[in-house]
């Protein structure tokens, strides 16, 4: 399902999850699936017309609402707010959440934020600067994931007023700081151990929402009453965890479920199969497989050796993958990881492939091993000093549009002389794994970041100072990839402003020249993300036409601009 996948996880559990980097570190979970009472659409239990059901996670909760830990459920957006949203989707001008404006100086050295009047705790303490000065004090001690460097000073000018000022220029700094750090309380936090790691059972926020009844199989957000921006309509929110994708897609067809965000069968003809509901398909996350491939800091395996990498990626059948798995709804990515479209400016004219080959060119696969010191055995598989090129791959149980890639992938790879192994496993397994460093190859996405720019991607995912050695946790970094050129060329963006296309592009050229040689994450597809959503019993959805959220629920805080849009029908 799309249960994290996404990395929001600290990516949210599926795909996907979030957390920014800091909230990228605790995107760890994006969602999985989940099932329940729903109104209409089918049979089962009707839920009441003002709770939104949500298919969540695979498997049962552990009641952890810390937005910076890697095991999070729920909570940045809903109960925890950024001081301002940022629509990777569309590109829209920031939305004032907690901040009201924001302004740089004229060299990028400082951040002076207005922050906003009358906003509370749920606890009915007051929110103001010191808060958010606690906040980003805590990121710049690196006390929580700080996947952005910041190591800011943050000054409280008056209670509605803070100045962050930095070393040099930051102006990438700006998104993360102010879209994806979610604010806590300084009265709560202050006294928790380690904020990292440290669960929240009941956590206080100044969100639209509150935590109301948890339980392992259903947990239910509230709306606040005494929310700054007035109480939701959408009252209630319910998570519920199935089993997979199928347990999901079973519950959807029973009107158990109101949005889900993941694969259905025949995902072309939602409305016809399952009345009441609609869909929306945006592309946004990008398809890999992540190895572990940094030999110098533990990693052990054929996948260590670029060459294999470049074989994995030329024998692919992208359209077959496509088809099969993903029923027509990703598209091409670049291997230089910028959208296609929505990064079309920084897409590099330097880069071998625009974007990744469709079809398999067995061809070159021959080429890049034979020249590595490959050669084919008798049973046709390659090998080198008597060790043949066998690789496992990691999936999350119950994720059956990847399982199916795999299972695609494993046989497009024979006539390539490739073997390839499926291991499915549970998503804290896969998570933990991953982020030790502890696998070949897993399957998953990376997500965008906190604003439209492939930045983000590049200091997430191939930063140096966002991973560690084997055996030790990586905060985004997964495959251990350290290079001191990508290295140079992240620092350099972060130090030019944004708005300076010409400036920048040699630092994109750079990197993606690199990466798309050493391709420490091999680029499979750009997921097109279908959300499922019961269109008859809420209004108020995102539209191709009005793309104001990211429309994926384990998406944050994307989610809370959703559930804060919606209307009950009273259907």
């Amino acid at each position: 399902m799309e249960e994290n996948r996404t990395n929001e996880s600290r990516r949210a559990p599926r795909r996907r999850v979030p957390a920014l980097a800091v909230g990228v570190t605790a995107l760890a979970l994006l969602v999985a699936g989940c099932g329940g009472g729903g109104n209409g659409g089918g049979g089962g239990g009707a839920t009441p017309a003002d709770t939104l059901v949500v298919a969540g996670q695979t498997g049962d909760y552990i009641r952890n609402f810390n937005p910076y830990s890697p095991t999070l459920i729920e909570g940045p957006g809903t109960i925890f707010e950024s001081l301002f949203y940022f629509n990777v989707a569309s590109g829209a001008e920031p939305v004032p959440v907690l901040g009201t404006e924001y302004a740089w100086n004229e060299d990028g050295t400082e951040l002076s934020i207005t922050l906003r009047e009358g906003a509370t705790w749920s606890d009915g303490e007051a929110f103001d600067a010191e808060d958010v000065k606690f906040t980003f004090d805590m990121i710049a001690s690196d006390a929580v994931p700080n996947t952005v460097g910041f190591h800011g000073t943050t000054e409280v000018v008056d209670p509605t007023h803070v100045v962050v000022t930095f070393e040099g220029p930051s102006y990438m700094e700006g998104p993360q700081l102010l879209g994806k750090t979610w604010i806590v309380p300084e009265h709560i936090w202050s006294g928790i151990e380690d904020p990292n790691t440290d669960t929240i059972a009941e956590p206080v926020g100044t969100g639209p929402y509150t935590l109301g009844d948890f339980k392992g199989q259903a947990f239910t957000l509230d709306a606040n009453p005494d929310y700054w921006g007035g109480e939701p309509e959408l009252a209630h929110v319910q998570y519920r965890a199935l089993a997979g994708n199928q347990a999901t897609t079973d519950a959807l067809a029973a009107g158990q479920i109101d949005v889900y965000s993941g694969p259905v069968p025949d995902i072309a003809n939602v409305e016809q199969d399952y009345p009441g509901y609609s869909a929306i398909t945006v592309p946004m996350n990008q398809m890999v497989l992540d190895t572990c491939a940094n030999a110098d800091l533990g990693c052990t395996g054929p996948q260590t050796d670029p060459a294999v990498r470049q074989a994995l990626y030329y024998a692919m059948d992208r359209t077959q993958l496509n088809q099969l798995a993903f029923q027509n709804t990703a598209s091409a990515m670049s291997p230089g990881f910028a959208l296609p479209e929505r990064d079309a400016a920084y897409v590099s004219d330097a880069l071998e492939n625009e974007t990744v080959p469709m079809e398999p060119d067995l061809a070159r696969v021959d080429e890049i091993l034979t020249d590595a010191g490959y050669a084919r055995e008798g049973d046709g598989v390659y090998a080198r000093d008597g060790e043949p090129l066998a690789l496992t791959v990691t999936v999350v149980t119950g994720w059956t549009d990847y399982i199916t890639a795999l299972e695609t992938l494993r046989e497009q790879l024979l006539p390539a002389g490739i073997e390839l192994t499926v291991a499915q496993v549970s998503w804290n397994e896969m998570s933990d794994a991953r982020s030790r460093g502890d696998f070949e190859l897993v399957i998953d996405s990376l997500y965008p970041g906190p604003a439209p720019d492939p930045f983000y991607i590049y200091s997430y995912f191939f930063g140096t100072e966002n991973t560690a050695e084997v055996g030790e946790r990586a905060d985004t970094n997964y495959s251990r990839y350290s290079n001191a050129e990508v290295d140079a060329a992240v620092a350099a963006l972060t130090q030019l402003n944004p708005e300076d296309t010409a400036a920048r592009m040699p630092h994109y050229d750079a990197i993606q020249q690199r990466i798309e040689q050493d391709m420490p994450y091999i680029p499979i597809l750009t997921g097109g993300t279908t959300t499922e959503f019961h269109a008859a019993k809420f209004d108020g959805w995102p539209s191709q036409e009005d793309l104001y959220a990211f429309p994926a629920v384990w998406s944050r805080p994307d989610q809370s601009q959703m559930y804060m849009n919606l209307t009950p029908t009273g259907e």
